[in-house]
């Protein structure tokens, strides 16, 4: 495996960069996407249920389906990365919806009526109040949508699309173990990785957290 690995390390750096794209810009997109959804199912009660029902049906649906049915529905090809992209917003979208509306519900009320009697405006209390208070509920969804999305970009090699998953292929296609080996450590790597960096960019958008801790 390491003879394999060494002989072969410019395919396994441009098949991890190709998988981190694949993940990352779906994760982005999703969350800009999920958060007006989720504020908008927690402002409107009514609209709760219908929204997060909605998106956790989207969430049902079988991945490696919504990469073939994507093509001819938004017109490109199937080996267009495109349609991973796209099927994992979606499914990133719906993962967060019911997790920003839950976050930003978890807010106290106290605190919500304390910046609104200093005179903030709704935008204000969202983006200076709300949010911020629920950046630690939101984030542990992201962690949990960042590591599905690295996970589920594999499949996309069923269908011709390079990234780490094409690892997988190649090894049972040559009935080889190195690159099924490779394939699996580095989607690891790259899971562990995005974690660790969402845990850090959690701690940094929250320091109030750590001075009521160790207080």
């Amino acid at each position: 495996m390491v003879d394999w690995v060494g002989d072969n390390y410019g395919l396994v750096w441009s098949l991890t960069v190709s998988h981190i794209w694949l993940t990352l810009i779906p994760t982005l997109i999703g969350l800009l996407i999920a958060l007006p959804l989720g504020w908008w199912a927690y402002r409107s009660r009514r609209s709760y249920t219908p929204i997060v029902g909605i998106a956790g049906l989207f969430y049902t649906v079988p991945s490696l389906a919504l990469f073939i049915f994507l093509p001819p529905v938004i017109g490109t090809k199937i080996l267009d990365p495109i349609n991973v992209v796209l099927a994992l917003t979606i499914y990133t979208v719906a993962l967060l919806v019911r997790v920003v509306a839950d976050g930003l519900a978890s807010v106290p009320v106290d605190t919500v009526l304390a910046a609104r009697a200093m005179g903030y405006r709704t935008w204000q209390i969202l983006f200076l109040v709300e949010l911020p208070v629920a950046v630690p509920v939101i984030s542990a969804g992201l962690r949990v949508a960042v590591v599905s999305n690295v996970s589920i970009v594999t499949l996309a090699a069923l269908l011709g699309i390079s990234q780490l998953g094409s690892l997988f292929t190649q090894g049972l296609q040559l009935q080889l173990y190195g690159p099924l080996v490779s394939g699996v450590v580095m989607c690891v790597v790259l899971a562990v990785i995005f974690d660790v960096a969402i845990q850090v960019a959690n701690r940094l958008a929250t320091p109030w957290r750590e001075r009521i801790v160790t207080s």
